[in-house]
């Protein structure tokens, strides 16, 4: 589960939150090993009493037996494992030592306790027919079973304390230090504070990951994503935006861009611990109103509730149920994104809905003083009239949302909006600038009201999560794009400008190609097609282990999938000759940034040679492994990159880091795209992976590239040679 983290500084900032899970600190390192313990443990005193209770009669085998021992056995050794880890986790946390140690001595005595039960060295009663009597004491091995379970969950209890605090402390870390970050006024100060940000968010990042996959409650684990997603999109844009603010420090819409991000982060850490701790800042309660959709559902299931019971629930209460649902259908009729035929016919749906349980309640009312069959059946009709009206109801408003957004994408795909905001602030031509700003305010309007629309239909509350999240990251978005457009617009020249509305345009273009996908989990919830569960589309995934990996099959692509892939591949292998090309420049062939590069192109060669059905990798299986290194060769590199930085002026240093970020951020989701199953849809996994492979080979491209101008450079100033990432340099400096 553990991986080792990003590089410290500005490189590891944001980029962890790509995964899901990472590695972290001594303690919750620790609490995931008492968890491993567990699932170890758990199972085999469910086996112990599987063994005990099977054939129930007094006498066993000597297999039975034998095989009773040795679960015994393992039992002991697994709790010593256990006791050893929850000793650890005492000894680092003083406040919660004395509780855990009397846990562990409990657990302890428990395992040795069934260990000497199950010992049948201590049976000596043979009977004549050769079986051996059971042990006399069956119950105490259930007792001292009961006892193991009971001081197994105190430790894992007590252990999710320590983590609780350790994410709280984190929060708070990472608070203390954007407050320096906001206040400063120094460039070079500015460096130095982000670069210890960046460590502390890289340790933030790692244990609201693992906390999430712990989660087991679907709509926290979408929400704790969504904040998550927040704080890694925002790292980049606190970045650029605090540098926008430095370099022109009387700039009123910089400042105004810079405290956009601060806010919206600020918002998210404490969403990350009011997730984590279950609470509620000041003991506020979750107001926000259920889908239509959701409504919809209960309704139905109130209705159908009367063939079992007429006097379950009051007829007033339906009829206010109903009402409070159409109610909230004024967010379609109302809309003026809503075509006239579906606002017509979602209006008549409404109608004859309200009519049909009116029959409902007659033929009800009748059914309680007659107890005919014919009123019996009259009643059952009814029913299935009402839910067929609501299932058309649902139909129409599916249509008109999904069509609305599809619509609405296909319209913005060019992203024509943002390409004119940047060439006018290039320009300098302010006077286009708030043509372009409205024509943008327009468009995050519609985009903010078609998510809400969404979340009425999506139909399951992770996706109602991902529509909320959506459509507060256009309304941020949309205001944060116009004041840094405003910025680059009044200063034409400044690069750093630039940079900054480079940044927030590619964040709205990326929540556009996020809610392009989220349409498709609509759909496919709304047609059957999936089940409750799934990845949270862009937003961080969880990982688990490498166990789903034998879940692949055997998933033979048709042709159009095969011509697809082996178009990726012919693209990918283009790429490997570009990073060839690069490090033939290199002129220290050893240097460890040319090695990695090396490494990876390799690599990634073999992943092309595989979508020509040629080279060494045979199965999926093999491809899935292939990646699983070129993603941590990829973040080898990054640290070699980062190490080189120290050595360069600011400004070169922020455009290297800048670089290496992106990097890690792919290599980490790529770790998370390996390792996510999905339904033994081998292509899709294979499509997706080679996808992200393609785009860390352009980014490799790219670094190596600017890693031999920025060494050149280097070298002039020093005149002579620098060793970019000397082992014993990098000593020194560490």
């Amino acid at each position: 589960m553990a991986a080792s983290p990003g590089p410290a500084g500005v490189g590891g900032a944001g980029a962890v939150y790509g995964s899901g899970s990472s590695g972290f600190a001594l303690d919750s390192g620790l609490e995931i090993k008492t968890r491993s313990v567990e699932q170890t443990l758990l199972p085999l005193v469910s086996q112990i009493t599987t063994l005990i209770n099977h054939k129930d009669n007094t006498k066993k085998s000597d297999k039975t037996l034998q095989a009773i021992q040795r679960v015994g056995q393992a039992v002991n050794l697994a709790v010593g494992r256990f006791v050893k880890v929850g000793e650890a986790i005492a000894n680092e946390n003083w406040d919660l030592k004395e509780e855990i140690n009397i846990a562990c001595i409990e657990a302890k005595q428990a395992g040795e306790t069934i260990a000497a039960l199950t010992d049948i060295t201590n049976l000596n009663h043979l009977e004549s027919d050769g079986q051996i009597t059971i042990f006399t004491d069956k119950t105490g091995v259930i007792k001292a079973a009961r006892l193991l379970l009971s001081s197994v969950t105190k430790v894992l209890l007590l252990a999710d304390r320590v983590v609780i605090k350790q994410i709280i402390t984190s929060r708070n870390k990472v608070l203390a230090t954007m407050e320096r970050l906001e206040k400063v006024n120094s460039f070079q100060e500015f460096v130095q504070i982000f670069s210890q940000f960046g460590n502390e968010m890289v340790e933030f990042a790692h244990l609201s990951g693992d906390r999430q996959n712990d989660l087991k409650d679907e709509k926290k684990k979408a929400k704790m994503a969504a904040a998550r997603a927040v704080l890694e999109k925002c790292t980049m844009m606190l970045l650029t935006a605090s540098k926008t603010c430095l370099r022109h420090p009387n700039c009123e819409s910089a400042h105004k861009n810079k405290e956009g991000v601060f806010d919206r982060m600020k918002v998210a850490l404490d969403k990350v611990i009011e997730i984590v701790t279950d609470c509620k800042p000041n003991g506020e309660t979750d107001i926000s109103s259920i889908s239509i959709f959701t409504g919809i559902k209960e309704f139905k299931m109130n209705i159908e509730a009367l063939r079992e019971s007429l006097y379950f629930q009051s007829k007033e209460n339906l009829s206010v149920t109903l009402e409070v649902i159409l109610e909230r259908m004024e967010d379609f009729t109302d809309s003026a994104y809503t075509s006239h035929e579906h606002r017509e016919r979602i209006l008549e749906l409404s109608t004859q809905a309200r009519m049909e349980l009116q029959q409902l309640i007659s033929v009800w009312i009748q059914a309680q003083s007659k107890k005919t069959k014919s009123i019996a059946e009259e009643l059952e009709l009814s029913i299935l009239k009402i839910s067929h009206s609501l299932n058309e109801l649902k139909k129409e408003l599916h249509s008109t949302a999904t069509q609305l957004a599809a619509d609405l994408l296909k319209y913005h795909a060019d992203h024509v909006v943002l390409k004119a905001l940047k060439l006018t602030g290039v320009e300098g031509n302010l006077e286009a600038l708030a043509e372009y700003a409205c024509k943008l305010s327009e468009q995050k309007e519609q985009l903010v009201e078609t998510c809400r629309l969404l979340r009425h239909i999506s139909g399951t509350e992770p996706l109602e999560i991902t529509c909320i999240h959506a459509e507060e990251t256009f309304q941020v978005t949309g205001q944060q794009i116009i004041s840094a457009a405003e910025t680059l617009t009044l200063h034409p020249s400044s690069k750093i400008a630039k940079e900054n509305l480079d940044v927030f345009c590619e964040a709205w273009e990326s929540q556009i190609s996020d809610m392009s996908t989220l349409l498709r989990e609509i759909n496919d919830v709304f047609e059957g097609r999936r089940g409750e569960k799934y990845g949270y589309l862009s937003l961080p995934k969880p990982m688990k282990n490498n166990a789903n990996l034998k879940s692949l099959k055997p998933d033979k692509p048709d042709s159009e999938e095969q011509a697809k892939i082996a178009k990726l591949g012919l693209k990918l292998g283009l790429l490997t000759s570009d990073a060839d090309c690069e490090i033939e420049k290199w002129e220290d062939q050893e240097n460890e940034i040319v090695q990695y590069g090396r490494n990876m192109s390799s690599m990634a060669y073999s992943l092309y040679l595989f979508t020509r059905g040629e080279g060494p990798l045979k199965t999926s299986q093999d491809l899935i492994h292939q990646l699983e290194v070129f993603a941590a060769e990829g973040l080898k590199l990054t640290s070699s990159v980062q190490a080189f930085s120290k050595q360069l002026k600011d400004d070169d240093k922020l455009m290297l880091l800048l670089e290496i970020n992106k990097l890690i951020s792919l290599c980490h989701q790529l770790q998370t795209v390996t390792k996510t199953s999905l339904q033994n849809k081998v292509f899709l996994k294979v499509d997706k992976c080679i996808t992200k492979t393609r785009s860390m080979m352009a980014l490799l491209v790219q670094l190596l590239s600017l890693c031999y101008k920025l060494l050149k450079k280097l070298q002039m100033e020093n005149n002579g040679w620098v060793s970019v990432t000397n082992k014993d340099t990098m000593d020194s400096k560490t």
